[in-house]
């Protein structure tokens, strides 16, 4: 798989390119602006591109931007962006754009290379992927008759996992409950919020 990096941290933008290349990842190229993150994908034709949603010059949206217009350019592109913050107006916006796998995640979860990596697969095969703790954000947003209150701390559990895109038999490994009881959870979740389980990160971002 080759890969695209463009963080303006240099230390952290050498640790990705290490952790990468440890596992058998190609990194194509390692950038710290989104127009160079816009050439490098146009020139390297990479399958993912692992992205700070802030780089410079203003260090607000440039490089979840630049990522989009990335991708625009090499349709089905999967976008990894990574953030110090929990921005779920960012997140929103990544996965509301379709044409390839996307994830949001805190820079705090490289320091986690299973999930990291985990969660980096799944992009690139295809999925979505977003934080826990912007799913914790979304939850406790204020909705007019909100049926999130009746979750309960399981099933919250559970609904943190679907966004981060594992199945259902991975969920009932994650919280050793099986699958069965992972499958009724997940049904019970549905039920509740009154939307299918493929469609829970649509409801999120309402």
């Amino acid at each position: 798989m080759r890969i695209v990096i463009a963080e303006d941290d240099a230390l952290l933008r050498e640790g990705l390119v290490l952790l990468l290349r440890s596992e058998g990842f190609e990194v194509a190229a390692a950038v710290d602006h989104p127009g160079e993150l816009v050439a490098s994908v146009e020139a390297e034709a990479p399958d993912l591109a692992v992205v700070d949603v802030r780089l410079p010059p203003t260090f607000t949206d440039e490089g979840l931007r630049a990522a989009l217009e990335a991708r625009r350019r090499a349709p089905g592109l999967a976008i990894l962006a990574l953030s110090a913050f929990v921005e779920d107006g960012y997140a929103g916006d990544l996965l509301a754009a379709a044409g390839g796998g996307a994830g949001y995640l805190l820079k705090e979860r490289v320091g986690k290379p299973g999930e990291f990596l985990d969660a980096l697969r799944r992009v690139a095969a295809g999925g979505t992927v977003l934080d826990r703790d912007v799913v914790a954000v979304q939850l406790a947003r204020p909705r007019p008759g909100d049926p999130v209150a009746t979750l309960t701390a399981r099933e919250r559990e559970v609904v943190a996992l679907l966004a981060e895109g594992h199945s259902v038999p991975a969920i009932g490994r994650l919280l050793g409950i099986g699958t069965a009881a992972a499958r009724q959870h997940a049904g019970d979740v549905s039920t509740k919020l009154r939307v299918p389980g493929g469609a829970m990160l649509s409801y999120l971002r309402a």
